[in-house]
């Protein structure tokens, strides 16, 4: 068979049929009366050989190796190939993502796009200098696609890099917080943590309910960031959180805060009809003014945690020090029981807060 009929049947074109002859992939040794080569069946079978392993993805060095070689592999080729086709597919995969989040910066013009792809390279830069200024150069100058800030803020590890990073989602608006939601469904409890605290960070109703949904989270990490951040934001659902978080002493200084803030919330507004006190007459309780029934509440759930089997006197010593700024009588009355605690160090702790409560 001439070379023009093998290329019409083989859909292989002449020029390549050439081209693996001058490889020496196929060497036809038949000749035709005028002298022209001539394809006998091993040939064109061999052509079709050649062709299967090429749409495998395999260089032409390759496929002659696969058929000419008697010890060559072909298991070692199949997992080379599949390696080699992911890490292709990944490449594409970050490529098209890429460019969706260029898309969806809006670009007015090649200014705007080589802005954005900049600020893109910078938040996957090695340099966690050049990853901070792209977070605040996102927040600031350029729009950056807010899927972009998640994704590295999810993945940061970078204390000063991720405040930067949660900064720009707080300034970024509504969309953050669907996509940090995703975050904290992760396989990875750092992620998980990651998220928790970017939520913490934005604003707004859309994270505020996230969190709210976070204090029944199976990862207690999750749970305590979400607690800190609701109850500085004045949600009394964070309450019973914050209490175990003193008691098991994990963040208790920063939990005993919040519940003193909340504990000394001015009450609300009536919801009657009659018109509130405008709130310079109504200042917040002193550590031994009137309790308002929250601060009664937060009182008397530190108090619960010592009621529970032999607590330790370091357990004791703390819910003392977190009472310290909770006002109203059920606060007083633990804390003169406490100072008479068996433990010196509790009984100490609790007789001077009950003496600076007097001074207040």
């Amino acid at each position: 068979m001439l070379i023009g009929e093998v290329a019409r049947r083989s859909g292989v074109s002449a020029r390549m049929l050439r081209h693996y002859e001058s490889l020496g992939l196929v060497r036809p040794e038949g000749r035709t009366g005028g002298g022209y080569r001539s394809y006998s069946g091993e040939d064109i079978r061999r052509i079709f050989h050649i062709e299967s392993l090429r749409s495998l993805g395999l260089s032409l060095r390759e496929v002659g190796q696969a058929l000419d070689d008697p010890g060559f592999a072909p298991s070692k080729l199949v997992d080379d190939l599949i390696r080699r086709t992911r890490e292709r597919i990944a490449a594409e995969e970050a490529l098209l993502t890429r460019l969706g989040r260029i898309g969806a910066a809006g670009p007015a013009g090649w200014e705007d796009v080589l802005q954005t792809v900049a600020l893109l390279q910078g938040l996957g830069s090695d340099s966690a200098g050049k990853r901070q200024r792209a977070a605040l150069e996102a927040a600031e100058e350029a729009p950056v696609p807010v899927e972009a800030l998640v994704e590295a803020a999810l993945s940061e590890g970078d204390t000063n890099v991720a405040g930067a990073l949660r900064w720009a989602l707080a300034q970024s608006g509504d969309e953050g917080p669907v996509l940090l939601a995703k975050g904290l469904r992760s396989p990875s409890a750092e992620v998980r943590e990651r998220a928790a605290r970017s939520l913490a960070a934005i604003p707004g109703e859309a994270a505020a309910g996230l969190l709210h949904s976070a204090l029944g989270h199976v990862d207690v990490v999750v749970r305590r960031r979400a607690a800190l951040a609701l109850g500085a934001r004045g949600d009394t659902a964070a309450v019973p959180t914050l209490v175990g978080m003193v008691v098991d002493g994990v963040n208790d200084v920063d939990a005993a805060d919040v519940l003193a803030a909340l504990a000394n919330r001015p009450p609300p507004a009536p919801s009657d009809g009659t018109t509130a006190a405008p709130p310079e007459a109504a200042p917040a309780p002193s550590p031994d003014g009137t309790a308002t029934a929250l601060s009664d509440e937060i009182a008397a759930a530190l108090v619960r945690r010592l009621a529970h089997g032999a607590v330790p006197p370091s357990v004791r010593r703390r819910v003392a020090q977190a009472l310290a700024d909770v006002p109203g009588a059920t606060a007083s009355h633990a804390l003169e029981e406490l100072s008479h605690d068996e433990d010196r160090a509790v009984a100490l702790t609790a007789a001077y807060v009950l003496t600076l409560r007097a001074s207040a």
